[in-house]
């Protein structure tokens, strides 16, 4: 008999001392401090970008979700605009975050994807909110389209290049 081993989630050995994101450096004024990283690494961190868009960021409905998305991506081409990669890359990572966060939700109950009283096993897919998908897809393409743009993206380059 083989015992199937259960994969908990990445922020039970979360190792903060390690972190490349720290809440006490302002990015803004300190922008060679920041790390694009995977995803959205950062992005409930770094300030003052998080303070500036964070405030933006809902996907409660559809409609919510247009809104915030629309308001996010003024943002990031507001950034771009000033020559603010660090700026940019946050508000693309609110956007993608929006989309995984309303994926979540969508997929499981609550947004609950591991049940923690019983060994962090992952509970079943499918018993989330319909309309969390909705938002998800709105999320999705501005996303999509922040990653598309192609001053971001020579920006993105020749950051990762230089700095990591």
């Amino acid at each position: 008999m083989t015992t199937a081993k259960v994969k908990q989630p990445s922020y039970l050995n979360f190792d903060s001392d390690n972190y490349a994101w720290t809440p006490d450096i302002d990015y803004r004024r300190q922008p060679e401090l920041y790390r694009v990283g995977k995803g959205e690494q950062g992005v409930l961190v770094c300030e003052p970008y998080k303070s500036e868009i964070g405030p933006h960021w809902r996907f409660r409905t559809p409609q919510i979700a247009k809104e915030s998305s629309e308001q996010i991506f003024q943002l990031f081409e507001s950034y771009l605009k000033a020559g603010d990669f660090v700026g940019a890359d946050m508000a693309r990572k609110y956007l993608q975050m929006g989309y995984t966060r309303s994926r979540r939700y969508a997929n499981y109950k609550g947004g609950k994807k591991y049940d923690e009283t019983d060994n962090y096993r992952q509970l079943e897919r499918g018993t989330g909110e319909a309309g969390k998908a909705a938002s998800a897809g709105i999320f999705y393409e501005r996303w999509k389209a922040a990653e598309a743009n192609e001053q971001y993206a020579r920006l993105k380059k020749q950051w990762k290049d230089e700095r990591g």
